[in-house]
């Protein structure tokens, strides 16, 4: 309960009104000291890393309660810092995580606020990233980036104003760093990036080469736009030996009185003027950072502050005897600007920085897949985020502090400890609540919104609730299986007309009447007998109706369920299903065939329009975990955050299977169980050229006591060389090629981990004429460890702590039992020249899944459609189909009935894609306001906290002396004949503005 009440109090803080501060003195670049030309200048960066989440909940974090697992308390960090700030005005610190930040803010006084305002205003404090948690960067997808960084950008903004705008990334404990983020971050408007981890052979070869600081072109579509400056921190992001400060270091405070015996400033000065030297070796420029602050420290910032000021005296004094360190207070900002303002030209990246190991054996791919179903329900919650925010702006229902609980929820759930996989069980736990709470609160948006916009407004009868079938995964929904009559309402929440396949499991038989009155051809098919098997089903459903229906853009269609009457039995839809059982079979449509053999087996997939042919085999296998105690390299085990399998090569789950295959005029499937615990349904639907593959996998047996990892495998005969492709976060897609990395000779240590990478979407291989592309419905680590293939991580259950802190195994449980994780993959064959119009719509479709609501009715469908509208759409006309809205919030409504929204729209295509889609598109922004008319339009940076005709970001220049500078994108004037509310869309580019309607 106490969670729940914290998460109440006071919501309008971070969505409400701003709060005026007085004129900045100075802050940002102008703040900074720039040290000496002729020394070499130690930026001191004092901080404090707060996991938002991790051992113990962000809550208990923030409290400090549960000390016995983590002595951590956010609160007392905060109050000690400002303590300590105001007493010497040449301190500075700064500051990271909203979710604790906005937590704390709440609680202060007026007194305490106008302080802080003016610690941020004389650029003292220094918010950094500025988003509600430093996310991870391997398992989370760009759309839930952007929503947590925007978050905590506009409590930022209301709180303080622009000086407070975050300007530097600082991704100091992510697991390995994705180039779609540090794209993300340049078109927020950074300018630079910090981060502390990577690869150790990679950072090897940087100190080494004084290139420990690059240029990083974050994407192959939006050239420099998406340049980011970006340093990789010499000491990960703690202090260098000998200089912790905090009140949980072993090390030496400075004693400075020399009439005392253990008086120790010499050897400090020297030991610190050494490190610096050190420090130095790998940089190219007279400025170096020290982070001096590690996890949850500063709680009594006193201590760290007193004998940083020392420090900063004794060193500094040296000078006069001809030491060439100078040493002050700074902030990654400042070290960026120095860096920008030395004159030097820098080396470039244009990879990304996965997978990360920190020894031989140590590969952090295993997160990609830690907790399988966490990694679902933060994208399901995600899609019921997007979906009432649309909702509740369509419907002007205005009720933005209900959707805040699941906003801050998602935030939360970004943390790089978070769905990551990598927390204690309570932790996920307690993330799990968080946002079911979030979609219990974001649901009464949802209700609210559907009741006024589906009651005719000539006739406002009261409407009977709405309510979601949160199961439907595994073929249940309580609510209406002894229910006479109810209706399903599909909302789609994408900008385009989508064909959408409906499967609802109930007790009974319906007729199924469409928005027009019109019965639907339905096929009532037998639940798979595997799904009734799983732990927690308490539905006594054992078949499911499902048809075929088409969605309106942005819009609704009602569907009325009524029971079956003779007379209607007559134009029911008679089932023509052939059912075979451990014989081969062939499932086809009008654009795929799928074959299997008598043993179940995968044999052949065919693209009948293209007349390609793919063999493919398909199995399930297990790595078993490594059992290491972690003492050395070669005894890591494999847990949370590492995969390391015992052997390189995977053992399969069963060397027997059965099949059974379902076959109806418009929808087939193959049914087929592994063994006792794993099985699968691989089915196309009519007229649909993608193959769904449907997995349940759990409970994982350990009673061998073995870990294991469990693998899909697809094995064709594409001739692949070596060559693999996975997507960055959604979008953008990069090359790997096994066993190499662009930017430093590899030595190959874990053949199969040292070969996974983050799968957020698809993974595909190629040759020419053909390309398999398997799409996913989570975030998994897979790779291609031989030609040919595709395999993916799905499920995991390790015996042994990988001892990298989280302190327990990955072993999780549901119902006294290990946890059963059901999940889909998507399969498409087809040419190269033409996959992406497949893997891209197919892709956006999955995420931005249509929403089902259910409501019990008891009147006609006559008597229903009389008072209520069967569908609705809030547009006239579909966008073109490379754009997506990504955001389509309201912000507020004025008194004078001016309505603010904040809507960001993409190009979700990358260049050279497609011979057609891939070109820009042209978006009429006033198509998405059907009900008012576009008054003003104001282009904001990614984040939504700066117009972008003010943003100036630092330019740099490259060793081949090239400028990162790059030209505005132009608001409404790419051509004289468009419209002022047209925009054109180029390749990937995303765009965000500040609309307001009449």
């Amino acid at each position: 309960m106490y969670i729940i009440t914290v998460l109440l109090v006071v919501l309008a803080t971070c969505y409400g009104a701003p709060h005026k501060s007085k004129e900045p003195v100075a802050c940002g670049y102008d703040s900074c000291n720039l040290g000496q030309a002729d020394k070499l200048n130690v930026h001191i960066v004092a901080h404090t890393h707060d996991d938002v989440g991790w051992l113990k909940t962000v809550d208990q974090y923030f409290y400090g309660a549960r000390n016995n697992i983590q002595h951590a308390g956010v609160q007392y960090i905060i109050d000690s810092v400002i303590q300590s700030l105001v007493q010497n005005p040449d301190r500075r610190f700064i500051y990271v995580e909203m979710a604790f930040f906005w937590r704390w803010w709440n609680q202060q006084t007026d007194d305490m606020q106008a302080t802080v305002k003016g610690l941020v205003n004389d650029g003292r404090l220094e918010f950094i990233s500025g988003g509600w948690c430093m996310n991870d960067e391997a398992a989370t997808h760009y759309n839930s980036i952007i929503d947590q960084h925007t978050l905590g950008f506009e409590f930022l903004k209301n709180r303080f104003g622009e000086c407070a705008r975050p300007k530097i990334g600082w991704q100091i404990d992510p697991f390995g760093h994705s180039r779609e983020l540090a794209s993300l971050f340049a078109q927020m408007g950074f300018d630079g990036l910090f981060f502390g981890r990577a690869d150790y052979q990679d950072y090897e070869q940087r100190n080494k080469t004084k290139t420990m600081e690059m240029v990083w072109k974050a994407s192959d579509n939006l050239d420099r736009k998406s340049w980011l400056f970006t340093g990789l921190l010499p000491n990960g992001y703690g202090p260098p030996g000998g200089f912790c400060f905090d009140t949980f270091c072993g090390d030496q405070p400075i004693m400075d009185d020399p009439r005392l015996h253990d008086y120790n400033v010499p050897e400090k000065v020297n030991a610190f003027i050494n490190a610096a030297h050190d420090e130095v070796r790998g940089f190219a420029t007279n400025h170096i950072i020290m982070t001096m602050g590690s996890d949850f420290q500063f709680e009594n910032a006193n201590e760290w502050f007193k004998n940083l000021d020392k420090l900063i005296r004794y060193v500094n004094a040296q000078q006069v005897n001809g030491s060439d360190v100078n040493v002050f207070y700074s902030t990654p900002s400042c070290y960026l600007y120095a860096l920008n303002k030395a004159g030097h030209t820098w080396t470039t990246k244009t990879d990304d920085f996965f997978p990360y190991a920190h020894h031989p054996h140590g590969f952090w791919t295993g997160y990609f897949t830690s907790r399988a179903a966490l990694k679902r329900f933060e994208r399901y919650s995600n899609n019921i985020f997007q979906a009432a925010r649309q909702l509740n702006a369509f419907s002007g229902v205005n009720d933005r502090d209900s959707l805040f609980p699941l906003h801050e929820a998602l935030g939360v759930a970004q943390h790089h400890d978070a769905v990551s996989g990598t927390e204690k069980q309570q932790v996920a736990d307690d993330y799990a609540m968080r946002l079911q709470y979030g979609i219990d609160r974001a649901f009464e948006v949802i209700n609210a919104s559907i009741a006024k916009l589906i009651t005719k407004p000539e006739k406002p009868a009261p409407m009977t609730p709405q309510f979601l079938c949160p199961y439907l995964n595994i073929s249940e929904c309580l609510p209406i299986e002894k229910a006479e009559r109810f209706t399903l309402t599909l909302y789609n929440p994408t900008v385009h007309v989508r064909t959408h396949f409906v499967r609802i499991p109930v007790t009974n038989d319906y007729t199924v009447k469409g928005p027009d009155g019109q019965i639907i051809m339905t096929n009532l098919l037998k639940i798979p007998q595997a799904t009734f098997s799983i732990p927690g089903r308490k539905s006594f459903a054992e078949v499911q109706l499902e048809f075929r229906t088409v969605l309106p853009a942005l819009g609704f269609n009602t569907y009325f369920f009524e029971p079956k009457s003779d007379q209607e039995s007559l134009i029911k839809n008679i089932v023509n299903e052939k059912i075979s059982t451990n014989a081969a079979c062939i499932l086809q449509n009008q654009k795929v065939r799928v074959e299997f053999d008598e043993a179940g087996n995968l044999k052949q997939i065919t693209n009948l329009e293209k007349s390609i042919v793919v063999p493919i085999t398909q199995d399930f296998f297990y790595y078993q975990s490594f059992p290491g105690n972690n003492s050395r390299s070669e005894f890591q085990a494999s847990g949370a955050y590492i995969f390391r399998p015992v052997a390189q090569t995977p053992s399969p789950l069963s060397t027997t299977r059965k099949i059974t295959c379902v076959q109806t005029d418009t929808y087939q499937s193959a049914q087929i169980i592994i063994n006792d615990w794993v099985s699968q349904q691989i089915s196309i639907h009519d007229a649909q050229s993608v193959v769904e593959v449907e997995w349940t996998v759990g409970p994982i047996d350990i009673k061998d006591s073995v870990g294991k990892e469990i693998i899909v495998r697809y094995d064709t005969d594409i001739k692949s060389d070596k060559k693999y492709y996975t997507d960055a976060n959604g979008r953008e897609i990069l090359e790997r090629v096994r066993d190499f990395r662009p930017t430093w000779n590899y030595t190959i240590a874990e053949p199969v981990s040292g070969n996974y990478y983050p799968i957020n979407s698809r993974i595909y291989i190629k040759e020419a004429g053909r390309q398999l592309t398997v799409l996913t419905d989570r975030s998994e680590g897979g790779g291609s460890i031989n030609d040919g293939s595709i395999e993916i991580l799905v499920h995991r259950r390790t015996l042994y702590d990988d001892s990298l802190g989280v302190g327990e195994p990955l072993n999780e449980t549901a119902y006294d039992t290990g946890l059963v994780v059901r999940g889909r993959h998507w399969l498409i064959i087809e040419t190269p020249e033409k996959s992406a119009l497949s893997h891209r719509v197919v892709a956006q479709d999955l995420y931005m899944a249509a929403i089902p609501t259910f409501s019990l009715i008891k009147s006609t469908y006559e008597e229903y459609s009389q008072n209520y509208r069967t569908t609705w759409s809030a547009v006239t006309e579909s966008l073109p189909l490379n754009v997506h809205l990504l955001t389509f919030d309201l912000q507020e409504i004025t008194a004078e009935n001016i309505g603010k929204y904040l809507v960001r729209v993409e190009h979700y295509f990358e260049n050279n894609e497609d011979t057609d889609y891939s070109k820009p598109a042209l978006v009429d922004l006033q198509t998405l306001f059907t009900q008012g008319k576009i008054t003003d339009m104001v282009e904001l940076t990614l984040g939504a906290n700066l117009e972008l005709k003010d943003l100036n970001r630092l330019q740099w220049t490259t060793a081949d002396g090239k400028s990162s500078k790059s030209s505005k994108s132009s608001l409404f004037k790419e051509s004289n004949s468009l419209k002022a509310t047209t925009i054109i869309l180029n390749p990937m580019e995303i765009k965000t503005f500040l609309i307001s309607v009449q």
